[in-house]
This record gives structure tokens, C-alpha cells and sequence, in this order.
């Protein structure tokens, strides 16, 4: 394998769709309550996708110096764990992804709020910042969220809340409270996405050491978590849409949970976790469907 197939590889490109469905139902948000800018959905979309390969260049390094990656993983082989990226190389891959999104942040605020408003700048400054100490601390350090079953709660609330509230409020600079159901709604597809890495990986992170909900509360327990993170997804889409239903366009979005219910009841019959891991890009990409049909319903045919 290649350097550059490898620093790809690292960057986990299939990760992307999940990381910007919750921009896009954001903005989907904001286009609904009638405000639209392109460059700032141009600007969040990179924002967003650069924290997403910060975290995976950073997970890549994590788990590979604390013995996570091995033999026993059942998922693709990562970058630092096939000896083809050095932990060096990989250091340096995670500092120069950092540099370029804290300019990325700079440049969104600034398009976004101008010079104008000094708190929503340092406010959205202060998330930024968080933003890329989460996307680090997931497994690296002594201290890593990951490995103390602490993932689905930060997933929850920066790929749900964090991503689809604060790109609304990119364009609105308000936020009301039909909002947060959407926004859970992607928060909790994001976190059952995690959750299903964690259903497949139980075994050997149990080995590692790597704590998380799955090793906590066994593998049949975190089936029914799953089933729970993903009916409640729906149930907050739904009760969005009849909150703001107008015609039949309006429950475009539920279409996205078919391919998501055939994902559950593939997950129900799997006994083999192996067999789990096809059922990662399913959902993934079911969450992104789900957002573009949520774009489309609220926002072109609102």
C-alpha cells in the first residue's frame, strides 16, 4: 500500500457522509425558517469534515499505541496498526489537520458573524476549540473518553446538537425549540453508528481495555441500546414533522428510516459479530439519506 493510499485509509473517507448529515439538516433547518447562505454551508461542510479526519487520524494513533488494533479487531486493518504510517508520521498528520481547522473556524465565524457580535464569535471560538479536543481525546491520552464508555455522549452531542444547532444558528443567529428534535434525531443515528462499531469490536476491546457502553453492558444489552437509540430517532422525526407538517412533501424524511428498519432487523437475526460490520456504511449512509430528504422536504419544496 501506498503513503498516500495510507494517509486516506487514516482519514477514513467512508466516515464523511455521517459527519455532514447533521450540517445539512442544519442548514436544512435554517433554510426552513427562510435563511440561506451558501458560503457559510459552504465553509461548515469543510469545517465539519476536517474535525471528522482530525478524529480519525487521532483514533487511528490512539488505539494503535494503547494495543487497541490488533489481531483480534474485526474491522478494516488501520493505518498505524499496519506499520505502513509511523506513530511520527501520524503526529504529524494530527497537528497539520488541527492547524487547518482552527483557520477553517476563523474563516466560518468570521462569514458568519462578521466583527459585529462578540459573544456568538467567541462562543462559536470556545465550541470550535472543543470541537477538536473531542475530536482528539477520543482515544488518545491516559485520559480518553472512549475507553470510559463517555463515546455515545459526545457523539450525541457534537455530531447531534452541536452540529445541527449550531449550523442553524450560523445562518439564524437563533434557535427555537422544534429544532433540538431533528437534532437528536441525527444525534442519535450518529450515536447507534458508534454503537454498532462497539456491538462488533466488544470482544476485543473488552481485551484491550477499552471500556466502552457495549463492554459495560454486555452484547445483548447493547442490541436492545441499539434498537432504542434508533426508534427514538424516529420517534423525534416524526414528531417534528407533525409539529410543522403542511402537505404530504412533509413526511419525505420518514422514507429515510426504511432502509434503517431493514438495518435493524438484520442486526436482530446477526448472531455473529463479524457479520456486523457491513451494517456500519448502511447506516451511515441511511443517516445521510435521511438528511438530504430532510433538506429537500423543509427547505425546496417548504
Amino acid at each position: 500500500m501506498s503513503k498516500t493510499k495510507a494517509w486516506l485509509n487514516a482519514a477514513r473517507l467512508r466516515t464523511l457522509p455521517l459527519s455532514i448529515s447533521g450540517i445539512i439538516v442544519g442548514t436544512g433547518l435554517a433554510g426552513f425558517y427562510g435563511y440561506t447562505d451558501p458560503i457559510i454551508f459552504f465553509l461548515a461542510l469543510l469545517t465539519t469534515i476536517g474535525f471528522q479526519v482530525t478524529s480519525n487520524f487521532a483514533n487511528d494513533y490512539g488505539d494503535g499505541v494503547k494495543g487497541t488494533d490488533n489481531e483480534d479487531r474485526i474491522g478494516p486493518k488501520r493505518a498505524l496498526q499496519s506499520g505502513i504510517l509511523s506513530k511520527e508520521e501520524l503526529k504529524l498528520g494530527i497537528v497539520l489537520s488541527i492547524v487547518i481547522n482552527i483557520l477553517l473556524v476563523l474563516l466560518l465565524v468570521y462569514m458568519a458573524f462578521g466583527i459585529e457580535y462578540y459573544g456568538y464569535i467567541l462562543l462559536f471560538l470556545v465550541l470550535g476549540a472543543a470541537s477538536i479536543w473531542a475530536a482528539i481525546k477520543y482515544t488518545v491520552g491516559t485520559s480518553a473518553y472512549g475507553y470510559k464508555g463517555l463515546g455515545d455522549l459526545f457523539v450525541f452531542l457534537f455530531f447531534g446538537l452541536l452540529g445541527v444547532l449550531g449550523c442553524m444558528f450560523l445562518y439564524t443567529k437563533f434557535i427555537n425549540m422544534d429544532a433540538f428534535l431533528p437534532a437528536i434525531t441525527i444525534g442519535l443515528l450518529s450515536v447507534g453508528v458508534l454503537n454498532l462499531n462497539n456491538l462488533r469490536d466488544s470482544q476485543s476491546d473488552k481485551k484491550a481495555g477499552k471500556n466502552t457502553l457495549v463492554v459495560k453492558m454486555g452484547y445483548q444489552n447493547g442490541k436492545r441500546y441499539h434498537y432504542f437509540l434508533l426508534l427514538t430517532a424516529f420517534l423525534a422525526m416524526l414528531v417534528f414533522i407533525g409539529l410543522n407538517f403542511m402537505d404530504w412533501i412533509s413526511v419525505i424524511p420518514l422514507l429515510g428510516f426504511v432502509p434503517i428498519g431493514a438495518h435493524v432487523k438484520k442486526v436482530y437475526e446477526t448472531k455473529d459479530q463479524v457479520l456486523l460490520d457491513p451494517e456500519l456504511k448502511k447506516l451511515a449512509l441511511s443517516t445521510f439519506l435521511l438528511a438530504i430528504l430532510f433538506y429537500f422536504s423543509f427547505n425546496i419544496f417548504s
